[in-house]
């Protein structure tokens, strides 16, 4: 079977719910494609917000609303510069929170690269700048790479803490 292992109280699936799952908390900051898109751009280095609505292939009003959602969640800072002449006008620089999704791009990158692209693969190679080696996201120990079957999940709280936030995240105990 290829699935993770699930240790502690989370071997019951039916005893617990993933009310309080990190990946649907995630998706909630950069689960539309267009915010995906824009952290693609920022990460090849745009800054502007007219270069991130023509590189990103979208409206004004959808690039101002997802990176006044993505600056809201913390992923960019807004900066001033003003050109000669010009009202001063904002640049959106990623933060440390922002870098720290590259891995999870670059996931989906390879992902879609493996299996969406054909034989020849996707249009940009990753390499490592100073060694010029291949770069590739994994799943990794300090050891060696884990397949999915011989990844172990374990709770971070014990079984009453997990009653206790779920209790305080179902609707119905409002």
């Amino acid at each position: 079977m290829h699935a993770a292992r699930l240790d502690g109280f989370l071997a019951d699936r039916d005893a617990w719910q993933a009310s309080q799952c990190s990946i649907a908390k995630a998706m909630d900051v950069v689960g539309t494609r267009s915010a995906m898109l824009i952290l693609r751009e920022a990460y090849y280095g745009t800054t502007r917000f007219d270069d991130f609505a023509r590189r990103v292939g979208i409206t004004e009003a959808v690039a101002a609303a997802r990176l006044r959602e993505l600056t809201a969640e913390g992923l960019f800072e807004r900066r001033p510069y003003k050109k000669p002449g010009q009202r001063t006008r904002y640049e959106y620089i990623l933060t440390e929170k922002g870098r720290d999704l590259l891995p999870a791009v670059l996931a989906l990158m390879q992902w879609g690269d493996k299996y969406l692209q054909g034989e020849r693969g996707g249009p940009l190679g990753l390499s490592d700048d100073a060694t010029g080696d291949p770069v590739r996201v994994e799943v990794r120990s300090t050891e060696r790479e884990v397949p999915l079957e011989e990844l172990r999940l374990t709770p971070n709280f014990t079984e009453e803490q997990a009653r206790r936030a779920m209790r305080r995240t179902d609707p119905a105990n409002r």
